[in-house]
């Protein structure tokens, strides 16, 4: 029912644009503010549509799919969550559809943070994961399958003594269990015992150091999640092959969802942003065609 009435809403305000686009060129412009309530509505609309997203899955993604693909079931793969709430719209997509994958495919999960609120964050997107019907029948346990280290104050100082000892930087997880009381962590001792690190960042520390730290001092196989503002400055380090993979803002968390078949809240949201950009674009059409056409008048 609410996906039907906003299919109708979507169609009266694509007529209203036209009416606004006619009174503009010829002559009778709008307010900004109806600017502001056209964007407003396109944003808002396709969040109670099921129309799909028109996704194509990039190489870059690929690559991070490709890498995953290649681990067995019981591989060790570290998590770091590296942002904070405001960025949360672009990586928890990533994240519940990373931990999803992980759990489906019998990867042990170990989780940590170098931002404050990334373990809260974590816990979110594993609480997600887990609400899902083929993962709750797994009946996952805490310490065997997945464990969350919490965070570390240090920025990439952090990841420099992990290099050599993970207990030295967390000698007990997020809830307060003895390091060598997790049955998880009993056999990793540095990065050499895990199989695969995912980063998923906003800012500093985040990416960069990792690469710069757990890939190329001590080998580490990597794979990131990024904002779309952060995305530009890693894709160095993923042509120099020095990342297995790269998901980048919305985009990169719903063609991930897409690529590992779990739809979320990255393909929805993607969605609203195609139709936020069509409508920008659209006015600045009418704004041109109305300057042009007022010139012409005056000349």
């Amino acid at each position: 029912m609410a996906s039907t009435i906003a299919t109708i809403l979507l169609i009266l305000v694509g007529v209203s644009l036209l009416y606004i686009a006619y009174r503009t060129i010829t002559g009778r412009p709008v307010e900004r503010r109806i600017v502001f309530i056209y964007i407003a509505l396109a944003v808002a609309l396709p969040l109670f549509m099921t129309l799909p997203a028109p996704v194509q899955v990039t190489p870059d993604v690929e690559r991070l799919y490709d890498a995953l693909e290649e681990l067995r079931p019981g591989s060790k793969v570290l998590v770091s969550f590296d942002y904070d709430p405001p960025s949360a719209p672009e990586l928890q997509p990533m994240a519940v559809a990373f931990m999803k994958y992980a759990f489906k495919h019998d990867l042990r999960v170990i989780v940590m943070g170098l931002w404050p609120q990334g373990p809260q964050l974590a816990n979110l997107a594993i609480e997600e994961a887990m609400a899902d019907q083929e993962i709750a029948a797994k009946n996952l346990e805490y310490g065997v399958d997945y464990v969350n280290l919490g965070f570390q104050s240090g920025n990439e100082f952090v990841i420099q003594a992990m290099g050599t000892q993970f207990k030295r930087m967390f000698p007990q997880d997020d809830r307060r269990i003895p390091y060598d009381s997790i049955p998880l962590m009993a056999n990793v001792t540095n990065f050499s015992n895990v199989d695969f690190v995912f980063n998923l960042s906003s800012g500093k520390p985040g990416t960069i150091e990792w690469v710069q730290i757990a890939v190329d001092r001590f080998g580490a196989t990597m794979g990131a999640g990024n904002t779309a503002v952060q995305a530009p400055q890693v894709y160095p380090y993923l042509r120099a092959k020095q990342l297995h993979g790269l998901l980048g803002g919305m985009s990169g968390a719903a063609e991930f969802e897409k690529i590992v078949e779990e739809p979320g809240d990255g393909t929805t949201f993607i969605l609203s942003q195609m139709f936020a950009h069509a409508i920008v674009i659209l006015f600045v059409i009418i704004g041109n065609a109305a300057f042009f056409t007022e010139r012409r008048k005056q000349e």
